[in-house]
């Protein structure tokens, strides 16, 4: 699939130039449809441009956001997505959006999975946006390398909806949209900062296994273009 890199002088004006093409994607989804969907990625990465977006003039009452992958922890835990979104994205003009999150309180991650599933059927069909990170080990999503449901995320065939992973470098179990559900996004992002972050994309453009470096699944078989947006 194609790949198109943007490149900028640094995070601030990558956050500028990310938050208007997607105000401009999610106008253009409420003008066709009367709603639109975002998928965002947790980490340190996308703050600014959480904090940019955040105060843009839209009509936030007709966006729902979700996450595209979460750990099985709760919301106040400091180290949910869902917190960082909320203290980050869901501010000043962005408050009237709707946030559907994809930790459940559950006896367990896999029924907190089905759970997630059911509440996000409606969200996205494909989404109108999703914004992927990526880890140094070149993960995506929680996509992680020798991730415990990692060839199952990956295949195509798998349905839409959320589903486990556990993996070494992922700390607690993970909640996480599948390949399928990712892929077809209207706007499809990889949004990465730092030249140790360009080698590692770099080196999953090149030759090799999906399972070593699983941003290779998206860069390679995503039905959407993937905007590859990255500062130094």
């Amino acid at each position: 699939m194609a790949t198109t890199m943007h490149a900028f002088a640094d995070a601030a004006e990558l956050a500028r130039n990310l938050a208007d093409k997607v105000v401009a994607s999610l106008s253009s989804a409420i003008a066709s449809r009367g709603t639109a969907s975002l998928a965002v990625s947790g980490g340190s990465t996308p703050k600014q441009f959480f904090r940019e977006l955040s105060t843009r003039d839209l009509d936030w009452s007709k966006v729902t956001i979700t996450l595209v992958d979460e750990r099985f922890v709760p919301a106040d835990n400091d180290r949910s997505n869902h917190l960082l979104v909320a203290a980050n994205l869901l501010q000043h003009k962005a408050k009237a959006a709707k946030f559907q999150p994809l930790y459940q309180a559950a006896p367990s991650v896999e029924d907190a999975a089905k759970l997630a599933t059911d509440a996000t059927r409606t969200i996205g069909n494909p989404f109108d946006i999703v914004i992927l990170g990526m880890g140094g080990d070149g993960h995506t999503a929680s996509f992680f390398p020798g991730g415990s449901n990692l060839a199952v995320a990956l295949d195509p065939k798998t349905p839409r909806g959320v589903i486990t992973m556990e993996a070494e470098g992922a700390g607690e179990p993970r909640l996480t949209f599948t390949f399928s559900s990712l892929q077809d996004a209207r706007l499809l992002v990889v949004h990465i900062e730092g030249q140790g972050k360009k080698d590692v994309l770099d080196k999953a453009e090149g030759d090799g296994e999906e399972a070593d470096m699983p941003i290779r699944a998206i860069l390679r078989r995503a039905a959407s273009p993937v905007d590859i947006y990255w500062a130094p």
